[in-house]
């Protein structure tokens, strides 16, 4: 028998999720401990493309150019897509354990990649949402087909405009974007109006090829090695101008408004030791977050400027290689509706004594106070869209359309999209306290505490999924809504084409595990 509001194909895939739950539970687990970060995600999706193969999908591999990417389908018959995915991608410099104390994953140092997010729970979630709905479209002889991609290096807004440039989000029905949060008000929510803005991402590499090329022939040998001989400054010097003149020309970049950052990160170094020989190559990323794409152009127009600046001060060329340039988001109040709704049909997710006992042992280990529910009141609580909307607002100019920055925007410019969030675990200050990031993140991998998050997610999921493949009405909905935003769907008037206009990033040295005579590590060795 139905429950209130449900089909029987959405009850079959509710029961589906709670026969797998012990599976779903195990395999996040694994994922977290992979730890894999930005396009060096290997076993991660390797473990994705066999669980795909086994449950009976047919899987692209390295899809888009990306070795760590996938494109898997399943189909019933001729009917409407519906788009999922996973991502798997881990955050440098934060190892972290499945256990209340501060401690690493056994072998490895703080240095190596943790999921913080945490990704493993997000694709896990996307998983058993695919997996219990293929279950109920076979039960129940729904036709359609199912998408589902492997997104790589989200930390770096890394996959998903590839994927979207090379066509696989065209011919969606809907695609559902999940998310971890915690944080009112976008928890155990929808989006509605302000999505995600701009983010723009690249590499500037400063080379220094021709050192000789510093000085002149009278004053010694072409490329002097004598502690007493004039050198090249080199790509040191290049890469540490740019860095500063970056800084102090921040507040410059862009107005005072619209809540944009930019950040950087130093790649690599062409040296390992300090010979007097010039600095050869040194390479640093910048990230842009911005509401408009017209934004994240002017910034990228200064740090141009930079980069040739501090390439001829310091006897260098330079090159900037792109990482990411990713669209603002589009609504889709339809979409946001169908997630919503299955999100209010499961429920929040709900925190056991158990899991309650673990948090009070965090709290105490990361120098906090216990209490009787270490976690935040909002984790249990539904916010509905547009009063999360109200909120989010409140510290937005009104011209400002999209806040923050996530890369699932690309996917909305090629189908009607919903983006949804459910809570993960967070604990509850006492007493003013602030945890170390390594609470959040063990809470991320300890079943107990994260579990909930997957179930809850994976549920909402499924019933988003069949109430796009059942309900023509609402689909059709999603995308007349579609339409008239873009202007008339894909190339229509107000369509954003996609901006990828590079390969993909996967030759620089993002860091990585490594295996040498001394065994697997990270890429800065943990005994270090």
């Amino acid at each position: 028998m139905d429950k209130p509001g449900t089909t029987s194909a959405q009850d079959t895939a509710l029961a589906c999720i709670d026969g797998i739950q012990p599976q779903l539970s195990q395999w996040t687990r694994t994922i977290f401990d992979f730890g894999e970060t930005a396009w060096r995600e290997y076993q991660s999706a390797a473990w994705y493309v066999a669980r795909l193969k086994h449950e009976g999908f047919s899987v692209e591999e390295s899809s888009g150019g990306m070795p760590t990417a996938f494109c898997a389908h399943w189909t019933n018959g001729a009917g409407p897509t519906i788009g999922l995915y996973a991502e798997y991608d881990a955050v440098p410099g934060n190892c972290q354990d499945a256990v209340t104390i501060k401690q690493p994953r056994h072998g490895l140092g703080v240095e190596a990649g943790g999921h913080t997010d945490p990704h493993s729970g997000l694709g896990m979630a996307s998983l058993g949402g695919l997996l219990a709905t293929k279950a109920a479209m076979q039960r129940h002889g729904i036709p359609g087909t199912l998408r589902f991609t492997g997104e790589p290096a989200e930390k770096v807004r890394g996959s998903k405009p590839i994927h979207a440039a090379k066509g696989y989000y065209d011919g969606l029905a809907g695609m559902i974007s999940f998310h971890p949060f915690y944080m009112l008000p976008l928890c155990n929510t929808a989006r509605w109006d302000t999505h995600c803005g701009a983010a723009y991402a690249m590499v500037y590499r400063f080379i220094c090829d021709e050192p000789e090329n510093w000085v002149r022939s009278s004053d010694g040998a072409p490329i002097p090695q004598a502690h007493s001989a004039v050198r090249a400054p080199g790509a040191n010097d290049a890469l540490m101008t740019m860095y500063m003149v970056s800084k102090a020309l921040r507040d410059s970049m862009l107005p005072h408004q619209g809540g944009w950052s930019i950040s950087e990160a130093i790649l690599t170094a062409g040296q390992a030791t300090a010979d007097n020989l010039p600095a050869g190559l040194a390479e640093i990323q910048y990230m842009i977050r911005v509401p408009t794409v017209g934004m994240a152009e002017q910034v990228t127009a200064v740090l141009d400027r930079n980069a040739a600046a501090a390439a001829a001060i310091s006897g260098c060329r330079h090159e900037r290689h792109w990482v990411s340039k990713s669209r603002p988001g589009l609504a889709n109040h339809a979409m946001a509706g169908i997630a919503f709704e299955a999100l209010s049909t499961v429920g929040p997710p709900r925190w056991d004594e158990a899991a309650r006992k673990i948090g009070r042992e965090i709290q105490v280990n990361a120098g906090g106070a216990a209490s009787e529910n270490p976690f935040i009141d909002e984790l249990e609580r539904l916010i509905a869209p547009q009063e999360a909307e109200a909120i989010l607002r409140r510290d937005l100019p009104p011209s400002q359309v999209n806040s923050t920055s996530d890369d699932y925007t690309d996917m909305s410019w090629h189908a009607p999209t919903a983006r949804v969030y459910v809570a993960r675990p967070a604990l509850r200050s006492t007493g003013g306290h602030a945890y170390p990031t390594w609470a959040m993140n063990a809470l991320g991998g300890i079943a107990a505490t994260i579990d909930p998050m997957v179930t809850c997610a994976a549920k909402t999921i499924a019933l988003a999924a069949l109430r796009l493949l059942e309900d023509a009405k609402a689909r059709d909905a999603a995308m007349d809504e579609f339409i008239t935003r873009t202007g008339g769907g894909v190339g229509g008037s107000n369509w954003i084409a996609p901006l990828c206009d590079y390969e993909p990033p996967i030759n620089f040295r993002w860091p990585e595990y490594v295996t040498t005579a001394r065994g697997r590590d990270w890429w800065i060795p943990s005994n270090a």
